[in-house]
């Protein structure tokens, strides 16, 4: 809507008057701006809702779970997520999915050590794809 033309002022005061009434109008359809976000803020947010610290997180449970299992047992093996303190490991095959369950209570405390910060209290083999 286009602003309605204002007559000419005859005097002085007339000239104050429909100033102020234009900043008193000014005022009320002043439409209030947030405050801006913080970058590092809105970067994490991002990184959160993307899923790419997963990625991350998952590269470095990979790793620590290499380490944990050995290297005769690594390539058939893959870290999944950790979930409520469960960590999902697929495996090749049944017969590997059996020899890590008699080393799994060695495997937890291992893990518990190493990636404190998962807080892994169990672990679930699969059968499944590694890649």
């Amino acid at each position: 809507m286009p602003p309605r033309p204002q007559p000419p002022p005859k005097n002085e005061t007339e000239a104050q008057q429909a100033e102020r009434y234009l900043q008193d109008d000014y005022r009320r359809r002043r439409v209030p701006v947030p405050q801006a976000k913080k970058m590092g803020d809105v970067v994490g947010q991002l990184l959160v809702k993307r899923g790419y610290a997963n990625v991350q997180q998952a590269a470095s449970l990979d790793a620590v779970w290499t380490a944990a299992v050995g290297e005769r047992l690594a390539p058939q093996t893959k870290a999944g997520q950790v979930k409520r303190g469960v960590l999902e490991v697929f495996v090749l095959n049944s017969a590997v999915m059996q020899e890590l369950a008699f080393v799994k209570a060695k495997l937890v405390k291992t893990l518990a050590t190493t990636a404190a910060d998962q807080k892994i209290k169990d672990i679930k083999f699969r059968v499944g794809k590694l890649g």
